[in-house]
């Protein structure tokens, strides 16, 4: 199978991946992210798979398990894991509408991670129609909380990628049109301050404001950055009434670094943040971690297959580990040979500006056929 002859066309899949985008999905709204996976399974279904859902929990919508037909369906084969949940709130349609502008088109959600998603399932696809039968059965698992961590569904990712020989991850691709052979540990942390209440007004003084140990103690956090671990705060909550003196004020921090060993000295730093300073008691607690996922073996193979199929394809493909996770960090420090970053170029992910290449969906969408075709 040579996946240069798939008619893979680019039009077409954007034309089907324009539905998806315009589905906004954002994580903290389990309807709206039950409704894109809702697109998917309907997809997947008419494409002949097996479709299973399996409910949310913690407030988070659901996950889509899809087996395609094959003639050693339930042996260990293939794992394609990826997310239906965006960083962009309901309603950014209107401010980043789906737009193509030459060789880029734009959509909230497009670049992480829903062009990578389509062009999987477009890969599978293509391959169906030319009657090819991958030498290892294939699954599909698509989640809805892996912008916040993954907290409600790492279990069922692990527990489905200890069933497969192999995990294909579709996030982004890199800039350098690169894939991931390994992630940067990753550790959120809540924080919260409490303080003492009076009449911002009439009784200044007699307060203690919450907010301004808030903002004291994120500049010591961003002071904490050094080359062996990142600490940033991201959200940040407090006070009801100008008037009032902050009772209470919230945030969320995160922390990532290169080695665990670093990333677990940053966890120390940042619980022994806790105590009380001025009347004033702060308090720090660890939310979800990523593990670190450093290349092994079994990972460093599955690239070299990828970079052979590439190269056949006349592209060079590198390979990093990166910042920022993903839920590759989890199968790949299970040892599960993984391979991540399959999925489109662009940029601007996260933001008003996200963009997809529109060329790597077929690029890509060939390289993904080519691994399904040839792993065993």
């Amino acid at each position: 199978m040579n996946p240069a002859n798939l008619p893979f066309d680019s039009e077409a899949m954007l034309q089907g991946l324009r539905g998806w985008v315009e589905c906004e999905s954002p994580t903290w709204d389990a309807s709206a992210v039950n409704r894109m996976l809702d697109i998917a399974a309907r997809e997947m279904a008419i494409m002949g798979a097996t479709i299973e859902r399996i409910a949310g929990r913690q407030g988070f919508g659901g996950v889509i398990r899809a087996r395609f037909p094959h003639p050693k369906q339930g042996e260990p084969g293939i794992l394609i894991a990826g997310h239906m949940d965006t960083v962009h709130p309901t309603g950014t349609i209107e401010k980043l509408k789906w737009r193509r502008e030459g060789s880029k088109c734009y959509g909230p959600g497009i670049y992480d991670m829903k062009g990578g998603n389509y062009l999987s399932l477009e890969a599978i696809r293509q391959l169906a129609r030319a009657s090819f039968t991958t030498p290892l059965p294939i699954t599909v698992l698509f989640t809805a909380d892996e912008e916040v961590g993954t907290p409600s569904t790492r279990d069922i990712i692990e527990a489905q990628a200890a069933r497969n020989k192999y995990v294909l991850v579709p996030e982004p691709g890199r800039a350098d049109n690169g894939v991931t052979t390994g992630r940067y540990a990753i550790a959120r942390f809540n924080l919260e301050a409490t303080g003492r209440p009076s009449h911002a007004g009439a009784t200044l003084s007699a307060g203690r404001s919450a907010i301004r140990e808030m903002a004291r103690q994120i500049l010591a956090i961003d002071a904490m950055t050094g080359e062996d671990c990142t600490f940033s705060v991201g959200v940040v909550h407090g006070g009801q009434w100008v008037n009032c003196v902050a009772t209470t004020a919230t945030g969320e921090a995160l922390s990532m670094a290169k080695r665990q060993a670093d990333l677990d000295r940053g966890v120390q730093r940042m619980l022994a943040l806790s105590g009380t300073t001025n009347d004033v008691t702060f308090k720090v607690t660890r939310g979800v971690t990523r593990p670190v996922w450093e290349p092994d073996a079994g990972t460093m193979a599955l690239y070299e297959k990828a970079r052979g199929i590439a190269k056949s394809l006349g592209a060079e493909l590198p390979h990093a580990s990166s910042g920022g996770g993903s839920d590759g960090n989890f199968t790949g420090a299970m040892g599960i040979p993984t391979l991540d970053g399959l999925g489109v170029r662009g940029g601007n992910g996260h933001t008003l500006e996200e963009y997809i290449e529109v060329e790597s969906l077929v690029e890509r969408g060939r390289l993904m056929a080519g691994l399904l075709a040839t792993l065993e």
